[in-house]
């Protein structure tokens, strides 16, 4: 058995999750389950990036200790991760005393190795990022690219630095240098581009500290300075360390370190292909192998933004059309390498199109067919495996072509079925035709079994045989 280690990037728990964290937790879900037909032992972590901060300032504004209102949101996340299906094996929480105890340790390996100091600093900070920004790194109305319209804030303050640039060359090898044992491997590949750019025009060394009064004394504090709290990027990185057992279980830590895989959005590249990796050189501690870099989910052809109004609560969309549905979606109809766009009317149309008219019909109309029908044909499920197209696009993250395949063998076999013309013929001819569909079916609810793991379950369950059972519609028409 080999370990496999997933994460999710861990969401800010400002607010209540939207539509884009949906996508990447049924995308890690996804790659999560396949693992485990592959036979591998697996773990997906995810949590609550909680020491931010915004998430200071957004409960202030609903008038709440932050405590409480964190706790409120974190649950939001967690309902939708299991209204989506995703089995998250752990979530770490950033306000448990067992993460600040483990980012102190991270810290102190770091001061150990003589990369932490102190000096007095002035820049522009973007909340939305939780990050420092030269005025070079600004679109041309001095805005940050990811948040526009939201001003930066100017900061004077002393605070903790970490020596970034001392890892410049260090970074540069293990990004470009792929026969490195060190290197970490990006997805797409003009991701990686982005990084290398990045490193070309030399690396600064970051703030890693907040002053308790700015931090509003919330987060982890730094170890023999009480007047500090981490930064928000130094401590949450960690949460891949400290949900399994960095600082506090080493057995744990040591069976699973380093992670296989960072799933992450294309906003957050930086921290994770930059800073993490350099932290990590600083503690001497082991670097992550593979970071999958996803693109956004835009909402009416524009990003989600709360100025705009229109970001998308995908909790309401489970409860309406069903998790499968929702997880078909995001999975057969965004790209994981571009921007995809999210409206319900498309939904809708996607719906009835691939899942109401396309497998549930395959499925009912077999169903129907075979009535009153006693097939030789006994299925044994553990003989099936995932076709080897659909393997190859799911380890290059490619889901959308993955279930375009599968859809490509439904239609043949609606095809098939339409030019026998099953329904005409007698008993026993239909009997034969029947059977001859069933591997087929039984082939397709395998190749699903990572996408859309109940509606796969559920067309294994009536096609067994020897009596194929009439079922309730798998997508009933909208």
């Amino acid at each position: 058995m080999d370990k496999f280690y997933i994460t999710t990037a861990i969401p800010y728990v400002n607010a209540k999750p939207h539509i884009g964290h949906a996508l990447e937790f049924v995308q890690s879900d996804t790659i999560t389950r396949y693992h485990k037909i592959l036979g591998d032992e697996v773990l997906l972590l995810c949590g609550g990036d909680e020491n931010a901060i915004k998430n200071v300032q957004a409960a202030g504004k609903e008038g709440i200790p932050t405590q409480k209102f964190i706790d409120k949101n974190s649950n939001l996340f967690l309902e939708l991760s299991k209204k989506l299906n995703v089995q998250f094996d752990i979530w770490q929480k950033g306000s448990d005393p067992k993460h600040h105890l483990s980012s102190q340790r991270l810290w102190e390996l770091c001061d150990k190795a003589g990369d932490i100091y102190k000096k007095r600093y002035e820049g522009l900070y973007c909340i939305g990022c939780e990050l420092f920004y030269t005025k070079e790194e600004l679109d041309e109305k001095g805005e940050c690219f990811e948040h526009p319209g939201k001003k930066l804030e100017e900061v004077s303050e002393e605070n903790w630095f970490f020596n970034l640039k001392k890892y410049e060359n260090d970074l540069k090898r293990i990004i470009n240098d792929e026969k490195d044992p060190q290197h970490i491997e990006i997805v797409p590949e003009k991701r990686r581009h982005e990084i290398q750019s990045f490193l070309t025009l030399g690396l600064k060394d970051i703030s890693i500290s907040r002053s308790n009064n700015r931090a509003k004394n919330w987060g982890v504090q730094i170890p023999n300075d009480p007047n500090q709290r981490m930064y928000v990027w130094f401590d949450a990185l960690n949460i891949y360390q400290s949900g399994i057992g960095f600082g506090s279980d080493e057995k744990k830590y040591n069976k699973w370190w380093p992670a296989d895989l960072h799933v992450i959005g294309k906003g957050i590249l930086r921290f994770h292909a930059i800073y993490w990796p350099a932290f990590l050189l600083s503690a001497k501690l082991k670097l992550p192998k593979k970071i999958f870099v996803h693109e956004y989910v835009t909402v009416g052809g524009q990003k989600m933004s709360k100025t705009i109004g229109n970001v998308l609560d995908p909790l309401p969309l489970i409860d309406k059309y069903g998790t499968d549905a929702l997880r078909y979606y995001l999975l057969a109809k965004i790209s994981p390498f571009a921007d995809g766009d999210f409206s319900e009317e498309k939904f809708k149309e996607t719906y009835n199109a691939d899942l109401a008219n396309g497998l549930g019909n395959l499925v009912a109309r077999l169903a129907g067919l075979a009535k009153n029908l006693e097939l030789e044909t006994k299925i044994n499920n553990s003989e099936f495996e995932i076709g080897r197209k659909v393997q190859k696009y799911i380890e290059n993250y490619q889901f959308n072509l993955a279930l375009e395949e599968i859809w490509d063998q439904i239609k043949k076999i609606n095809v098939r079925i339409n030019l026998i013309e099953v329904w005409k013929l007698s008993d026993q001819d239909r009997k034969i035709a029947i059977e001859s569909f069933i591997k087929p079916i039984n082939h397709i609810a395998t190749n699903l079994k990572p996408f859309l793991p109940e509606t796969a379950q559920k067309i294994e369950n009536q096609f067994k045989g020897p009596k194929i059972k009439s079922e309730k519609p798998l997508f009933p028409r909208i």
